[in-house]
């Protein structure tokens, strides 16, 4: 019986210890990714905000259904001199050619959100990489501008999906600020979800077609940059090499 408690006491530190492990971070292939250990399996992390001193955030639009709103979400952000960026599905691209070339033209970042938004993680390596490269392709042929950001439909991935990704040169890009606009919040939830959750780096969640985004849009930038924000794309937003992101998808610069 004695034989048996030491045992399970030896097993139950080990299962701590384990644990400790699990949630300890390493950077990978140059900082592109943080992997967290699980037995002897490495988990992917895309990136969920920046850590910065500076009081910069990145606001971003996926577009899937619907496109009526999106003009006027761009007049809205040049009146308010922010930038943004737009994670289009393929079948958007489809449909809405000329609306495409209107965002590139206008100064906004464009990344991919799938081709046609289907929950990745279902998918085979092959269909993932297919998916992203069906999207850029499209993307790239209206716009002349290399497609560099991914944001995963549903905000779904696996480590399978990061690396299809990483292999097309694209950085997954989550977000730490949802919106929740999808909803049907009125605009002044919206606003406040944002303005209350909001930090320096955080990267914002909305969507191009949801129902109270135009009059959330002018309340939201408005509060933002009276906070001392300065509000932009992603991509001015991330480091783009010599970083690390860790287990809950913090990207912070190498020392």
């Amino acid at each position: 019986m004695k034989f048996i408690v030491f045992r399970l006491s030896i097993i139950k530190k080990l299962f701590f210890v384990f644990i400790l492990l699990a949630l300890l971070c390493i950077n990978l292939d140059g900082g592109r990714v943080a992997g967290v250990f699980l037995g002897q399996t490495i988990r992917k992390v895309p990136i969920y905000c920046v850590e910065t001193t500076e009081p910069k955030v990145a606001i971003s639009f996926d577009a899937a259904w619907g496109a009526d709103k999106t003009e006027k979400i761009m007049e809205i952000c040049k009146e308010y001199e922010v930038n943004a960026t737009f994670f289009l599905v393929g079948f958007w691209v489809d449909n809405n050619p000329d609306l495409v070339k209107k965002i590139s033209d206008s100064g906004f970042e464009i990344g991919t959100h799938s081709n046609t938004h289907p929950d990745m993680t279902k998918l085979s390596a092959e269909n993932q990489k297919l998916e992203l490269e069906t999207s850029i392709s499209k993307i790239e042929k209206i716009t002349n501008k290399e497609v560099t950001l991914f944001r995963a439909p549903y905000g779904a991935y696996n480590n399978s999906l990061i690396e299809q990704a990483e292999s097309l040169n694209l950085k997954t890009i989550q977000w730490d600020v949802d919106s929740l606009d999808w909803k049907g919040l009125s605009a002044d939830e919206i606003t406040m979800r944002i303005i209350n959750n909001a930090k320096n780096g955080s990267i914002i969640l909305c969507h191009n077609n949801s129902d109270h985004i135009l009059d959330a849009l002018p309340l939201l930038l408005d509060r933002l940059k009276k906070k001392g924000f300065t509000i932009t794309c992603i991509g001015d937003l991330i480091y783009q090499d010599d970083y690390t992101i860790n287990s809950q998808g913090i990207q912070s610069k190498n020392s």
